[in-house]
């Protein structure tokens, strides 16, 4: 007679999948490297990234939106990806779609009266309850929308899942205490709140022990750190302390503000050899009175001292700006300044914009709204103007030898041209050629080329061989392809982000045609 003992032990269920996700970024660097701590934090939860090719195809168990309220298509762009997901949705049961970044904390539960098919809305000031929404939405079978007012969790405290391993973002502070008239940041992001200066040399310490040998520093105005603690050289003694860790190689940060800019930024920049010969320097328009309507506290003369100042110890720096054309009351003659102001500063590129009212900013309700045909006009002059001057400044660099960090993938035809890609140390985009039969060197190592020709977004180096010096980080790279599954000397993902196929960047600001 048989006993329960006996009887047969009915096998234990197969363990449900692990659920994928893709993080999709709409907007600036901020919002690149919030992404990361989205991808982080789910990763952390047990999700799992989706394969380069579900992420192409966009079939993922969770889509996340991380989007911008600041460039004019903004709203078109988001809903354009949701009525495409909408499709995926119907055909892929138990799939969750949720959106975050400012224009989440702008537009609220608008999103989800606007598409219904949407699970979660959260802002920019939460972005630690993503999971938990997530799991909150499956659970109660609707739409689960929370927005907070000020900042939860500082970002950086937050897991994180870098889309390269090396080259880093680290954030020095959060939010503006700017008033531009015409942006929308302060109100989406909040007041400044810095980070303590250990809290950052940590993290950018620990980013070099796996492997990164850059690092750029992110905050609205980088330059206007220490406000919060009440010291107003904490960023240039930062990046003295920073570009002084062992292992570090390329320092750069992003953005400044000119009011804030001051001479011992520049002296730390250029004793500093890990800060790279490279600035950002938002110019939004060269007349002094569209910048007083602008509530840009600095004159365009005062602008351009700043720029000899800058290149009078950094003779080699590369000099970016942002420009806005077509602010409300722009006369002929204000952009007049600002082709003249451009002229001078010999800008190695622009984001150049044409302003488009955003609701909420005190602009969208000033009188002497421009006609689009005017607007568009100055724009194609600006833009004109400012290629010329690149295509200039990128010729000045024919027959030079460059240090390039070796990118995973920024060009779009280098597999039709059989060349690689990098940035420069001033932060040109280099495509070199490598000959064939020799060892191509691995994303995050140095190479050593000579420019051959140019044009005004790129350099070419098609001469001698390159020379390779093999790093750590294109070690901390191979390491990871091989984590990842991905065969040796494969690159990039599906989307060509060059990250891993969790986290998809559409859409970095440039310039607009």
């Amino acid at each position: 007679m048989s006993t329960i003992l006996d009887a047969p032990v009915a096998p234990a269920p197969a363990p449900e999948p692990a659920r994928t996700y893709l993080v999709k970024t709409l907007g600036c660097q901020m919002n690149v490297h919030d992404s990361e701590h989205m991808a982080g934090m789910l990763e952390q939860a047990g999700y799992v990234p989706a394969s380069p090719q579900d992420a192409a195809a966009e079939a993922a168990d969770v889509i996340v939106i991380n989007t911008c309220a600041v460039r004019e298509n903004a709203a078109d762009k988001l809903y354009g990806n949701l009525g495409r997901l909408a499709g995926t949705k119907r055909t892929r049961p138990g799939m969750q779609i949720a959106v975050g970044g400012c224009l989440a904390q702008k537009d609220r539960a608008g999103i989800v009266e606007r598409a219904p098919w949407v699970d979660v809305v959260f802002g920019t000031h939460n972005l630690d309850v993503l999971p938990v929404l997530l799991e909150r939405a499956r659970h109660n079978e609707r739409a689960e929308v929370e927005i907070a007012e000020s900042l939860q969790v500082f970002p950086s405290t937050l897991p994180t899942r870098r889309e390269s391993v090396y080259a880093g973002w680290v954030s020095i502070s959060v939010g503006c205490n700017n008033t531009c008239t015409f942006c929308i940041v302060p109100h989406l992001r909040g007041k400044e709140r810095d980070r303590r200066p250990g809290e950052i040399l940590a993290e950018i310490s620990a980013l070099v022990d796996q492997g990164a040998i850059e690092v750029t520093l992110l905050g609205q105005n980088v330059n206007s750190y220490g406000v919060e603690f009440g010291d107003r050289a904490a960023f240039a003694k930062l990046l003295r302390a920073a570009g002084a860790i062992e292992g570090l190689e390329r320092l750069r940060f992003t953005s400044p503000h000119p009011a804030a800019f001051t001479d011992d930024v520049i002296e730390a920049m250029a004793e500093t050899p890990t800060v790279m010969p490279q600035l950002h320097m938002p110019l939004q328009s060269g007349s002094d009175r569209v910048l007083r309507a602008m509530r840009r506290s600095y004159r365009a003369e005062k602008f351009l001292g700043i720029l000899d100042r800058v290149r009078a110890q950094l003779p080699d720096a590369a000099i970016t700006t942002d420009i806005i054309v077509g602010f409300p009351g722009e006369t002929e003659e204000d952009f007049a300044e600002t082709m003249r102001v451009v002229e001078a500063s010999r800008f190695a590129s622009a984001f150049t914009f044409q302003y488009s009212p955003r609701p909420g900013t005190p602009a969208a309700d000033l009188p002497d709204q421009l006609p689009k045909a005017v607007v568009q006009e100055r724009y194609e002059r600006l833009h004109a103007l400012q290629q010329q001057i690149s295509l200039e400044e990128n010729q000045a660099q024919v027959g030079r030898a460059v240090e390039v960090l070796v990118a995973e993938s920024e060009g779009r035809k280098d597999g039709e041209t059989a060349r690689l890609t990098g940035r420069a140390a001033d932060n040109r985009l280099v495509h070199f050629a490598v000959p064939q039969g020799a060892d191509a060197p691995r994303p995050g190592d140095l190479v050593r080329v000579q420019v051959t020709h140019a044009a005004p977004h790129h350099l070419v180096a098609d001469g001698a061989a390159p020379v390779v010096r093999r790093t750590r980080a294109g070690d901390a790279w191979e390491k990871r392809q091989a984590a990842d599954g991905h065969e040796h000397g494969a690159s990039g993902d599906a989307c060509g982000t060059g990250g891993p196929a969790g986290v998809v960047s559409l859409g970095l600001p440039g310039t607009r045609r």
